[in-house]
């Protein structure tokens, strides 16, 4: 091995002093990198190099620069659909097959610096989020979403209060504000019970359709629900809902039950549409509580005696019929969507009792899952998922039926599906749309 003992060296011309050639390897031995009074400037253990000892101070001067050590580019391509980045490293992301969501640092120091390559030209088709961990992006706290083709992200962390700032991103637009796109939602509550006793019919569940525009990145929490018991007296429906941070909650009302004679509830109970009376009772009010557009309609009310026919319970599209003489009221109308691309009606409200000594009939449910009013026994059920009110029972009576549950249904441009749910939803495609449809408790991130 030669050996080179000199008092100094200096680059030949410029200020560029280069020890090597390219693809020679310099090894530092430890501690031999030493200033004129003997202390070590430059140490060496094992792959790591240090410059200065501890408590020393090393600058750089005016206009030099590191080349080649300051980003640790990996040398894995990331494909995942996750990656947790590592400031000081730069990353190649290949989002050929999928999205990719970046999760940055939960801590961070000012000056560390993250970045990130579009690998094989994808973004553009598949995005990549970045994971803000808590920190601030831009100032912003909104998930930044990059999406175009051949792009790179170089960010420097800032300090608290504009967290991650890109220095470079190649795109105009503000990624510390997440893009929106719109939603439809139809929300339909529990159907009402149906009364026992010359049943008043129930009540469907509240009809709601909502239009909205939300984030990349908003969860949605979805409750669907259920129909109102069988009992005496039956129960009212339960509430359906979509919530989400930064939003107003959804809520459709579930349906109020029908009443029962000579149990002290002759009254219908009030809801998303209200339960029918029997006898000389009250009808149960639509639309509780009182929102804009209308949830639904008003019940029916009683004949009273001789004939003792009992009120239906109202629908979405209309009121419940009365009785009439000893034939109970017609259940309300629900109404119709298409938002699943197939016209269905849902929210009809359930037909009122009868008695049968009296010779008397049930009135038939409303369309859109209202269950049929009898004049003997329990009336029929509301359908399942439908939101339909309860059949009213007969005289005699053996019992009540319970309405029918509730449903949720999320309809988003296919080019915006997440796919990222919880609850087993159906998903099915009509169009240029993907449409979830929740028949139980579940969510939705956008």
């Amino acid at each position: 091995m030669s050996k080179i003992e000199v008092d100094a060296i200096e680059p030949q011309s410029g200020t560029t002093l280069t020890v090597g050639g390219a693809g020679d390897s310099v090894n530092v031995i430890p501690g031999a990198i030493k200033d004129s009074s003997g202390n070590i400037i430059i140490s060496k253990s094992g792959t790591t190099v240090t410059l200065g000892a501890s408590g020393d101070t090393v600058s750089v001067a005016s206009g030099a620069e590191f080349v080649g050590g300051g980003i640790s580019w990996q040398s894995t391509i990331v494909t995942g659909t996750t990656l947790s980045a590592v400031a000081g490293n730069g990353y190649w992301i290949d989002t050929t097959s999928n999205a990719c969501t970046i999760t940055l640092p939960s801590s961070a120091s000012v000056g560390d610096q993250i970045i990130l390559v579009d690998y094989a030209r994808t973004w553009s088709t598949n995005n990549v989020t970045l994971d803000q961990n808590g920190l601030n992006y831009q100032g912003g706290t909104d998930n930044p979403v990059y999406d175009t083709v051949g792009q790179t992200v170089n960010i420097v962390y800032s300090g608290t209060t504009n967290g991650w700032i890109p220095i470079s991103d190649d795109d105009v637009a503000d990624e510390g504000t997440i893009p929106t796109y719109p939603l439809e939602f139809l929300l339909v509550a529990g159907g009402g019970g149906g009364g026992q006793i010359r049943g008043g019919g129930g009540g469907a569940g509240g009809y709601v359709i909502s239009n909205q525009s939300l984030a990349v990145g908003s969860a949605l929490t979805v409750t669907v629900g259920s129909g109102g018991s069988a009992g005496l007296p039956a129960g009212s429906g339960s509430n359906s809902s979509i919530t989400s941070p930064g939003l107003s909650s959804i809520i459709a009302y579930g349906g109020g039950f029908g009443a029962c004679a000579n149990q002290g509830t002759d009254n219908g109970a009030n809801g998303g549409s209200g339960g029918g009376a029997t006898d000389s009772g009250t009808a149960g009010a639509g639309n509780t509580p009182a929102l804009s557009p209308s949830q639904g309609n008003n019940g029916g009310t009683g004949a009273g005696a001789p004939g003792y026919g009992a009120g239906s319970g109202g629908g979405a599209g209309a009121t419940g019929g009365s009785g009439s003489g000893s034939v109970g009221g017609t259940g309300g109308d629900g109404t119709a969507s298409s938002i699943t691309g197939s016209t269905v009606t849902r929210a009809g409200g359930g037909g009122g009792g009868a008695f049968q000594s009296g010779g008397g009939s049930g009135g038939p449910g409303g369309p859109g899952g209202g269950g049929n009013g009898t004049n003997a026994g329990s009336g029929g059920s509301g359908t399942a998922n439908t939101g339909g009110g309860a059949g009213g029972g007969g005289n005699p009576s053996v019992g009540s039926a319970p309405g029918g549950s509730g449903v949720v249904i999320i309809k988003v441009a296919t080019a915006n599906y997440s796919g990222t749910t919880t609850g087993s939803p159906t998903v099915t495609t009509s169009g240029s749309d993907t449409i979830m449809t929740f028949t139980g408790s579940g969510s939705y991130t956008t």
